[in-house]
């Protein structure tokens, strides 16, 4: 939790809801809620089909270029909901990214794309082995994990949130 969202009130220990009012009427009116509730999880499926292609690879030898094309689509829904993210951000909280409410879900959203920009550089470039960039890919796979986990915490607790007010 982001020393913004919580401070001493009377010597305990307050936190300020994920979102204002005002910050939650903007995100349930805006288009982008939807975009991105239905990026995530097509996201999320490209990511299953890809690690399986993956791993079949480096277990059997076999299925590289299926695994390589799977990479590349599941990159491409990440650049996606990294864009449309973005904008959500700045419709709900004024700004593209590191509102204080998602500050270091974007920060590690950084490392995500990091990787997965590695993976590619090493692909085009012809500059890794392909094992190699598989295991790239693992790691990429690894924080994208991490990184939605992140994305559900805060899901959770904007539910719990939504709850406390009503």
């Amino acid at each position: 939790m982001s020393v913004a969202m919580q401070g001493i009130v009377g010597g305990e220990k307050v936190t300020r809801p994920l979102y204002t009012l005002q910050e939650r009427a903007r995100r349930d009116q805006t288009r982008w809620t939807i975009v991105q509730g239905i990026l995530a999880p097509v996201q999320f499926l490209a990511f299953l089909i890809s690690l399986v292609l993956v791993v079949h690879y480096l277990a059997t030898g076999e299925g590289y270029t299926a695994a390589t094309i799977s990479i590349v689509v599941k990159t491409a829904f990440l650049a996606l909901i990294m864009v449309t993210g973005a904008i959500w951000e700045k419709v709900v909280f004024g700004q593209y990214l590191f509102a204080p409410a998602f500050f270091w879900e974007d920060v590690f959203s950084f490392a995500v794309i990091a990787l997965h920009t590695a993976y590619l550089w090493g692909l085009i470039a012809g500059s890794m082995q392909p094992e190699t960039l598989m295991f790239v890919a693992l790691a990429a796979y690894a924080t994208y994990v991490i990184n939605a986990g992140q994305f559900l915490l805060k899901l959770r607790r904007a539910r719990l949130d939504q709850g406390a007010l009503t």
